[in-house]
């Protein structure tokens, strides 16, 4: 019996406490014949660069700057980052550490009464939606029995249905011991220990190379951002999101190719810090990491800015706590400037309490910007306590993260250590659904519809993309695999980036 069961076994903190004393916490290995080996080596170079040649910016090698440039080839990153696997043990437990042992064969049980789902090769989500009935029940007999099954048969390095068991199994698990916060903290060290500029910088690329899931934004966002800034000479953007400044060299060409003056540009990133702790405490390495990577990628932003002749001021502000509590004076807006405010994937980290996402675009609204752009996953990601609740909002959490690793999978080798990367990021968002209380979480987001009336309900109107910036969206998808498409919404403003007719992600633009 693994040791996750072990410790679903005892009944007391004390003895959870002892337990762990007396074993040594090592990666999950289990030999039975439904686990994989370790395909990932972690110090292995995969070689994911990614395309050198299209993807020419700041997040280029410094010889890279002599290379010509092309205004159409985009390039940008994804916020995943590692985190530790499953505890295991290297020691044999007696026969008296278990009160736990299956009174049947449960795989027997599973796979004579979910034939469709095996034979659909989803077998997982059968698995996963009886254990959210039984936690919804509170059956922890049923509960358990079934987390016995899903952890014989699932590994975070086997295919899409193993990965997906592994780390909802792992959420579920820290759900059921009240170790969410703690273990999402572990988790998030564990990620930062790993951050420096050179594996963000692999990541970024390997990721634009394969998928459009964060170019689409960017690129729709770029557009419109353009369009407003026309016949401006002074220009501020504020960028709060998640991808490490690398939406704006597409940008920075596009306004050197200008036919009047070139305009001077003031980019201002605003780089969040929920978990706390100040700028100068790294917290395990977590804060102190994301300064040194801004702080090249801010050097390397002024270099391929006088590489292009765009006049150009880079600011960079620390907030420590939600986006709600932000200080607007911090932002440094002059009133000769056209303000344009960029939010990707930003908005989905204020708490969803309180009405705080409304306070925050209240907020921005009061700036009187030019415009605000709005790039969020398309989910609708709140996981309620318990009962009903809970279980509609696994269920939406089983489908998003289905669709999420089935396109992974499809744009990815199973050896990239950027997969794998992209991955562990995911689990670590299934722990803060799933795990982490509702008050503290990052990850909950909300839908295209939802988002569009939280605007109109501040005061901030759509502002449609025009037909110039809807065909350079279409001329990106093109670049990548079939399957990929982008529509109009049919109940929200902007539009919709899809894979395999699965809504993933929603582009937008609003004005005040």
């Amino acid at each position: 019996m693994d040791t996750l069961f072990r410790l679903l076994s005892f009944q007391s903190t004390d003895q959870y406490k002892s337990f762990n004393n007396s074993t040594s916490i090592t990666n999950s290995t289990s030999s039975k014949s439904s686990k994989q080996t370790n395909p990932y080596p972690q110090q292995q170079d995969d070689g994911g660069g990614g395309s050198g040649e299209e993807c020419f910016n700041f997040f280029m090698d410094e010889d890279d700057f002599s290379s010509s440039s092309s205004p159409n080839k985009h390039f940008y990153p994804y916020h995943h980052q590692p985190h530790q696997q499953f505890p295991s043990t290297t020691t044999t437990p007696t026969r008296n550490d278990f009160s736990f042992s299956p009174s049947r064969d449960l795989n027997l049980e599973f796979f004579s009464s979910s034939s469709s789902s095996v034979l659909s090769g989803r077998w997982v989500s059968d698995i996963l939606v009886k254990v959210a009935r039984a936690i919804a029940d509170k059956n922890t007999g049923r509960v358990q029995q079934l987390m016995w099954m899903l952890n014989e048969l699932s590994s975070p390095y086997g295919d899409t249905e193993q990965k997906l068991g592994a780390y909802f199994l792992q959420a579920l698990f820290s759900r059921m011991r009240d170790s969410g916060e703690r273990s999402y903290r572990t988790m998030r060290m564990a990620s930062d220990k790993m951050c420096s500029f050179e594996s963000t910088r692999k990541t970024v690329l390997k990721f634009q190379e394969v998928s459009p899931w964060t170019t689409f934004g960017h690129v729709a966002c770029n557009g419109a951002i353009l369009e407003a800034f026309e016949g401006e000479s002074k220009l501020h953007i504020i960028d709060i999101s998640n991808t490490f400044c690398t939406q704006w060299p597409t940008l920075l060409e596009a306004l050197a190719n200008r036919m009047d003056d070139t305009p001077h540009l003031h980019l201002t990133t605003v780089v969040v810090n929920k978990s706390g702790g100040g700028v100068g405490d790294d917290g395990g390495g977590g804060v102190a990491a994301v300064k040194t990577v801004m702080r090249e990628i801010g050097n390397r932003m002024e270099k391929f800015a006088r590489l292009m002749g765009v006049p150009f001021e880079f600011s960079i502000i620390y907030h420590d706590a939600d986006l709600s509590e932000l200080d607007l004076s911090q932002l440094d807006v002059q009133n000769d400037e056209a303000l344009a405010i960029n939010l990707v994937n930003s908005l989905h980290t204020v708490t969803p309490v309180n009405h705080q996402r409304d306070i925050v675009l209240s907020s921005f609204g009061s700036l009187q910007p030019r415009i605000i752009t709005v790039v969020e996953e398309e989910a609708d990601l709140d996981v309620g306590v318990d009962g009903y609740e809970f279980f509609n909002g696994f269920q939406e959490c089983l489908r998003w993260f289905r669709v999420y690793f089935e396109a992974l999978d499809e744009s990815f080798p199973r050896t990239s250590n950027e997969r794998l990367l992209l991955e562990r990021a995911a689990g670590r968002a299934l722990m803060d659904l799933l795990a982490c209380p509702r008050t503290e979480s990052s990850e909950r987001r909300e839908t295209a519809a939802r988002w569009s009336s939280r605007m109109g309900g501040c005061g901030i109107a759509p502002v449609g993309f025009s037909d110039e910036v809807c065909d350079d969206v279409r001329a990106l998808l093109r670049r990548y695999k079939e399957g990929w498409t982008m529509a109009q919404c049919s109940d929200a403003a902007g539009i919709l980036l899809s894979w395999k007719d699965q809504p993933v992600v929603w582009a937008s633009a609003w004005k005040p």
